[in-house]
């Protein structure tokens, strides 16, 4: 019972708010590193964005969406309060934790930035665009 207690738990509404605002939070600081390696100056800056870009509707649409779709199909039957980092699987925490391993390696590998920065826009701006799903959801229950 006393651990029941100091567990953080949340509504529904919550858990998708935080996961929305996560995905954004994530994403802007990845598009802010690729911003500032393109600032350093490259002669195909207008291309390298178009790819990233490209890269990100791709990202999102065959990949981001199917992760939202399983963690929103696990958030909205939750009834009462459940843990605050319930908005993910245990799987797609350890997930997560890859992903940040592999970006700092990239970070620090003799990758030229500009072509890090297609990469780091691609999966940043997928995950803004997957994000406004977790969004349109919370608007969806709240309405009824």
């Amino acid at each position: 019972m006393k651990r029941q207690r100091l567990k953080p738990s949340v509504s529904r509404q919550t858990l998708l708010l935080l996961a929305g605002l996560l995905w954004i939070a994530v994403g802007t600081m990845l598009l802010s590193l690729a911003a500032g390696w393109l600032r350093e100056g490259h002669a195909h800056v207008f291309l390298l964005v178009a790819v990233g870009v490209f890269a990100a509707l791709l990202i999102h649409h065959f990949g981001f969406l199917r992760v939202v779709d399983k963690n929103l199909s696990r958030i909205l039957p939750m009834e009462g309060k459940r843990c605050v980092f319930s908005f993910m699987s245990w799987k797609s925490y350890l997930m997560v934790v890859l992903m940040m391993a592999m970006g700092m390696g990239l970070r620090h590998s003799p990758i030229p930035k500009p072509l890090l920065a297609v990469l780091y826009i691609g999966i940043g701006l997928a995950l803004i665009l997957s994000s406004i799903r977790y969004l349109r959801v919370l608007l969806q229950t709240r309405k009824s």
